[in-house]
């Protein structure tokens, strides 16, 4: 899993490129996110258009960060779903949860209202 951010706005875009799964992408991917909240960063918005596989640790892992950040009153939101992570989080009901956008524009906007 390759990790890439980038601020805009006072929001933290984590782009992600690769699997996430079991092991050491669901532990990097964590990492980051605590680190994010321990800066100060509290609106996060993670780019999945890249993420080209996703195991059940890998959808706990985004639930755990989602979790993580609302505890630390922060934010986290989605970007970019692949069509399968769509319907994965549609069938186990997460798309109640989380917050998910088409459009980086309208994401970044979203925090501020």
């Amino acid at each position: 899993m390759n990790i890439a951010t980038r601020t805009v706005d006072a929001v933290t875009i984590v782009d992600l490129d690769g699997t996430l799964k079991l092991g050491e992408d669901t532990e990097q991917l964590r990492t980051h996110i605590r680190g994010f909240l321990d800066a100060g960063s509290k609106k996060i918005l993670l780019n999945m258009q890249d993420v080209h596989q996703l195991d059940s640790s890998g959808v706990g892992e985004l639930v755990r960060a989602f979790a993580t950040a609302r505890s630390r009153e922060g934010q986290l939101k989605l970007l970019n779903l692949t069509k399968r992570l769509h319907d994965l989080l549609s069938v186990t009901k997460l798309l109640t949860v989380f917050e998910t956008f088409e459009d980086e524009r309208r994401a970044i906007d979203s925090f501020a209202e």
